[in-house]
């Protein structure tokens, strides 16, 4: 029997799924391992936790490992390139495959079809794959360039709303709520915080741009608002590259999600879809939020290293 493992490395948490050529075995979740977002020893600490759950729950060795297939924004960075695979190779027995979170998620939305994939968590990325099997991309520059709609940009954005309020006179609890998060107790408190270097984690500010939003205020929904619009652009950008290599100009792709901001974030989510509607009357959005382990799973079993 082979044994195949499927991993989804985020910037904030990483899921596994022990699977054989058939069935799920066995499904964990530790912080992250990405290098790009966490030190080497608390990288190797999660991976080793996630290791010993695995064996624990399903009876397999990692030896027994037939091939991995790990997906992670940001996969041709030396740093994370080379932690993955220095790591699962001296760990698991056989091949391991290493391509970005957003191909795991097509895979696990359109195995096999055409179709866009809007993704948005810590950091964000829109791809989408034509009729014959071209992955085009737009976003996903990381979190200096780009990442509209993410986690980190939220929370950014939402900070510097804050300071754009403070010049234009309008109130807002968000400010008081990122002062308290902070532990910080004045408005010069906070800039010399967000100034440092390194920079704080911008994206653990999202959950209070959220709550603020929901309660009524209004530049926390702003900041929300203008965040699903910006995702929205990159998907139109994205469908439109998709219709014009298409046979049938009145062809439209069907729209996927994953991640945690859309999942959660419904605020930016809704602007997202009336914004495609409204763009491409008739199209198609898949309700829910696709599981990107799914996609591990079948490049794992298959040895896919391409798009279906």
């Amino acid at each position: 029997m082979s044994f195949f493992l499927a991993v989804d490395a985020g910037g904030t948490k990483t899921d596994y799924a022990l699977v054989d050529e058939t069935d799920v075995l066995a499904r964990v979740r530790t912080g992250t391992i990405k290098r790009m977002r966490t030190d080497s020893s608390t990288a190797l600490s999660n991976l080793e936790q996630a290791f010993h759950e695995l064996t624990a729950a399903s009876g397999v060795s990692m030896q027994q490992i037939t091939r991995t297939c790990i997906g992670a924004a940001g996969n041709t960075v030396p740093l994370v390139h080379d932690f993955y695979m220095s790591e699962f190779t001296s760990r698991t027995r056989g091949e391991v495959l290493i391509v970005n979170d957003v191909d795991i998620a097509l895979d696990a939305a359109f195995t096999g079809h055409a179709g866009v994939l809007v993704l948005a968590g810590t950091g964000s990325n829109v791809a989408g794959r034509s009729e014959d099997g071209v992955v085009t991309t737009a976003g996903g520059w990381g979190p200096a360039l780009a990442d509209q709609g993410s986690g980190h940009r939220i929370g950014h954005e939402g900070l510097r709303a804050v300071f754009m309020a403070i010049d234009e006179g309008e109130s807002t609890t968000l400010t008081e709520a990122i002062l308290k998060f902070w532990n910080l107790h004045s408005i010069d408190d906070l800039v010399d915080y967000a100034n440092r270097t390194p920079a704080p984690d911008f994206s653990a500010l999202t959950r209070l741009v959220v709550q603020c939003a929901n309660a009524g205020d209004a530049v926390a929904r702003r900041s929300l608002d203008r965040e699903g619009s910006e995702l929205a652009h990159l998907a139109t950008l994205v469908i439109h590259r998709l219709k014009k290599t298409a046979g049938n100009p009145a062809w439209i792709p069907p729209v996927a999600f994953a991640g945690s901001i859309c999942e959660n974030v419904t605020a930016v989510r809704s602007i997202l879809i009336a914004q495609l509607e409204e763009q491409f009357p008739g199209i198609h959005t898949v309700p829910g939020v696709v599981d990107p382990v799914a996609g591990a799973i079948w490049r794992a079993r298959s040895g896919s290293k391409v798009n279906a």
